[in-house]
C-alpha cells in the first residue's frame, strides 16, 4: 500500500531541501497563480520536476482515471487532449489526504499548489511524484469515458534503463530532459500519473502481503528457467519489470496469490504512480486474473557416500517465540529439499525469547527446538556449534541477537573443538602436523575490526570428514539498507551499504590467505548470506588474489539466484571455495524467494564435492 503519512506540509520542506541540493534545477518556489489557462502536460512539463512546482494552478481541466481511498488518498486525472509531446504526461495525481469524493468518469477542474513529492524522504535518493495538493475540485459533469490507456508492452519501453546523472547536479537525472524513447526511467516518467495498461504479463515478483506482485512485458529479458528475471550486472538492469497494486479496497477485492512463472491474464490498466518500495507502480483499475503455472519448490539430490555436503540457509529470526510451524516447514525443507547436508551454516538464528531486548544472548532453546523439528522431520540428529554474541552488538533486530550457526551431521562428520572461542576472542591459523588448524574452533574471526562494528562476526570451524579436514566460515554480512534503489533520481544510484560489506569481504579474504599460507592445498568453505551479487565488489574482494571462488558462477546464468527482490532474481546467499576445491557440484535450490507462501525470503545453496 502507498505512505499515508501527511504529505502537504513535508512537500515544500522537501523542495526547499531539494532546491538546497542542487536536486531540483531550475524548479520555481513562487506561490504566485500561473497566468493563463493550465493543462496537465504543463504541470508535468518535460523533465521530472515540475516547471511550475511552488505555483498555483487554476481550473486545470481533465476526466477522472482512478481513485484511491486508502494509504496516500486522491485521485488521477487525465486530459483527454493531448499536446502530442511524448515527454509530457497528461495525467497527474491529486493528493487529497481526506477520502476524495470525485468519481472515476467525473470530468473537473482542479485547482491547488503544484508539488514534488519524494517517497522516502529527500535522502532516500528516490525520484518525486508530480502532485497538485491542498486543492478545490470541481465537478464538471459525470459518467464520462475514461481517456485511453498507453498500453506498456516489450516494443514500447526501451532497453537502455536510464541516463547517466548530470555530475553538476550530484549525479541526478532530474534536470534531464526526458527521452522516453531511449531510457526505460524516462519512458516511464512520461507516463507518471497517466492511464496505462498491460496485456498477459508473466509474473517475476510473488505476491505479498502489501497486496503487490511484479510483472515483465519483457518475456524474452534474462529469462530464469522457472519464469523469473535473472538480475546479472549493474550496467544491464531489467527494463520490463513493472510493479502491480490495485486500487480496489482489498475487503472488496483481495489481492491475488502469485507466484514467480505465473500469468497475469487479460487487460490490468489503471494510472501509474510512483511508489517508494519499487518505483513506478501501476495501480490497477481493473487487475487481470493470475494463471497458476504450477511451480513446484526444487529438491537437491542426496550426496553420494564419499561427498561431503555444506549448506547455507538464512532461516529469518527463528527464535523460539516463532510458532512450531515455522519450525516444522523450516525443518521439513532441511530434510526433503536439502537432503539432510553433512553441515548446515544457518543465518538469522535468534537467542532464547527474540526481540525482547533483556540481555538474553544464549540460543540453546532455539537450537533445540530446530533440531529436534529436523529430527521428528526424518532428518539426522544434528549436533550445532556456535559462539554467543555480546548483547545487541551484532545487528539485526534489537534484542534478538541473531548469530550463524553449524548443524553438523556427527554420523557423517566431526567437529574439531578447540577451547577459547568467545564473543570478543579471534580464531587464528596455526601449523599442526603440517595442516592448517584453527587456534578457536567455533570462533570468529576478527571480531574487534571495525568492518563488524553494529554486524554479525564470521564464525569459523574446523570439521573431518574421512580423514580430511575442511575450515567452514559462516557469514552473515552487512544488508543492503541505506542503498538508493535503481529507480533513484541519482544514476547511477549510491550504494553506500557496499562500502562496508567490501571491509568485511577483505577480512575474511585475508583470513583465508593466512590459512592457505599454511596450507596450500586447505579444503576452505566460505558461506552465509553475503548480501551481495556475484559480479559486486564485494565478492571481487572476496576472490582476491585467487584465495576463493564464487562457486554460484559454475550455474548457467539463468539460475544464479536465491532471492527475488522487485522482481529481479538475485544473487544473496554465495558458497566459495578455496583452490583444492577442483571438483564440486552446486546447487540454488528453489523453496522460498519465487513463491508467495515462505518460509524464508532466502533460497538455501549445498555444495558438495569429495575433500
Amino acid at each position: 500500500m502507498a505512505s499515508s503519512l501527511p504529505r502537504t506540509a513535508a512537500v515544500s520542506a522537501v523542495v526547499a531541501a531539494a532546491l538546497a541540493a542542487g536536486l531540483l534545477a531550475g524548479a520555481s518556489t513562487s506561490a504566485a497563480d500561473t497566468a493563463g489557462a493550465v493543462r496537465i502536460h504543463d504541470v508535468q512539463g518535460s523533465t521530472r520536476i515540475s516547471p511550475l512546482v511552488g505555483q498555483r494552478v487554476t481550473d486545470v481541466p481533465g476526466v477522472v482515471t482512478g481513485v484511491r481511498t486508502y494509504g496516500s488518498r486522491g485521485f488521477w486525472f487525465q486530459d483527454p487532449e493531448a499536446d502530442g509531446d511524448a515527454a509530457t504526461s497528461e495525467g497527474v495525481f491529486v493528493f487529497t489526504s481526506s477520502k476524495p469524493t470525485v468519481s472515476v468518469g467525473d470530468a473537473v477542474t482542479v485547482s491547488g499548489t503544484v508539488t514534488e513529492y519524494v517517497p522516502g524522504g529527500l535522502a532516500s535518493g528516490n525520484q518525486s511524484l508530480t502532485q497538485i495538493s491542498k486543492p478545490t475540485v470541481t465537478v464538471v459533469s459525470s459518467g464520462n469515458p475514461v481517456p485511453a490507456p498507453v498500453t506498456v508492452t516489450a516494443g514500447s519501453v526501451p532497453d537502455a534503463y536510464a541516463p547517466e546523472g548530470d555530475p553538476a547536479q550530484g549525479g541526478s537525472v532530474n534536470g534531464l530532459p526526458l527521452r522516453p524513447g531511449s531510457y526505460a526511467l524516462d519512458y516511464y516518467e512520461s507516463l507518471e500519473g497517466a492511464n496505462v495498461r498491460i496485456g498477459s504479463s508473466r509474473v517475476v515478483g510473488p505476491s505479498t502481503e502489501h497486496a503487490e506482485l511484479w510483472v515483465t512485458v519483457k518475456p524474452g529479458e534474462n529469462p530464469s528457467r522457472r519464469g523469473g528475471t535473472v538480475y546479472g550486472s549493474y550496467a544491464s538492469q531489467n527494463s520490463g519489470r513493472l510493479k502491480v497494486q490495485s486500487l480496489v479496497p482489498l475487503a472488496q477485492q483481495p489481492f491475488p496469490t502469485a507466484n514467480v512463472g505465473d500469468v497475469l491474464t487479460g487487460t490490468t490498466e489503471g494510472p501509474l504512480d510512483f511508489d517508494q518500495y519499487g518505483g513506478y507502480t501501476l495501480t490497477a483499475r481493473t487487475l487481470g486474473t493470475v494463471e497458476d503455472r504450477g511451480l513446484e519448490r526444487e529438491r537437491t539430490r542426496p550426496q553420494h557416500r564419499s561427498e561431503l555436503a555444506v549448506a547455507t540457509y538464512n532461516v529469518e529470526n527463528l527464535d523460539p517465540t516463532d510458532p512450531q510451524e515455522k519450525f516444522d516447514a523450516l525443518a521439513k525443507a532441511v530434510v526433503e529439499n536439502l537432503a539432510s547436508p553433512d553441515v548446515v551454516a544457518l543465518e538469522e538464528i535468534q537467542d532464547n525469547n527474540g526481540a525482547a531486548n533483556d540481555g538474553t544472548v544464549a540460543a540453546d532453546e532455539t537450537l533445540r527446538r530446530f533440531t529436534d523439528a529436523i529430527a521428528a522431520a526424518g532428518g539426522p540428529a544434528y549436533a550445532w556449534r556456535s559462539v554467543d554474541p555480546e548483547n545487541n552488538k551484532d545487528g539485526g533486530e534489537p534484542g534478538g541477537n541473531i548469530r550463524q550457526v553449524f548443524l553438523f551431521n556427527p554420523a557423517r562428520v566431526s567437529f574439531t573443538d578447540r577451547a577459547g572461542g568467545d564473543a570478543t576472542t579471534a580464531t587464528g591459523v596455526v601449523k599442526e602436523r603440517g595442516k592448517a588448524a584453527l587456534t578457536v574452533s567455533p570462533g570468529r574471526i576478527a571480531p574487534a575490526d571495525a568492518a563488524w562494528e553494529n554486524s554479525r562476526k564470521p564464525l569459523a570451524g574446523e570439521f573431518v570428514f574421512r580423514g580430511r579436514t575442511v575450515i567452514v566460515v559462516a557469514n552473515h554480512f552487512g544488508s543492503k539498507g541505506g542503498d538508493e534503489s535503481i529507480t533513484s533520481h541519482r544514476q547511477p544510484p549510491n550504494r553506500s551499504s557496499e562500502v562496508k560489506r567490501v571491509q568485511q569481504a577483505k577480512v575474511v579474504n585475508a583470513f583465508v590467505k593466512d590459512v592457505l599460507a599454511v596450507q596450500r592445498n586447505a579444503d576452505v568453505v566460505v558461506l552465509g548470506d553475503i548480501n551481495d551479487f556475484e559480479f559486486s565488489a564485494t565478492t571481487r574482494a572476496l576472490t582476491d588474489g585467487g584465495a576463493l571462488r564464487a562457486a554460484v558462477t559454475s550455474l548457467p546464468r539463468s539460475e544464479r539466484y536465491s532471492y527475488v527482490f522487485q522482481g529481479n532474481s538475485q544473487v544473496l546467499d554465495q558458497i566459495l571455495i578455496s583452490p583444492g576445491i577442483r571438483r564440486f557440484a552446486y546447487d540454488s535450490v528453489h523453496i522460498n524467494a519465487e513463491f508467495a507462501d515462505q518460509n524464508s525470503d532466502h533460497d538455501p545453496q549445498v555444495l558438495r564435492f569429495r575433500p
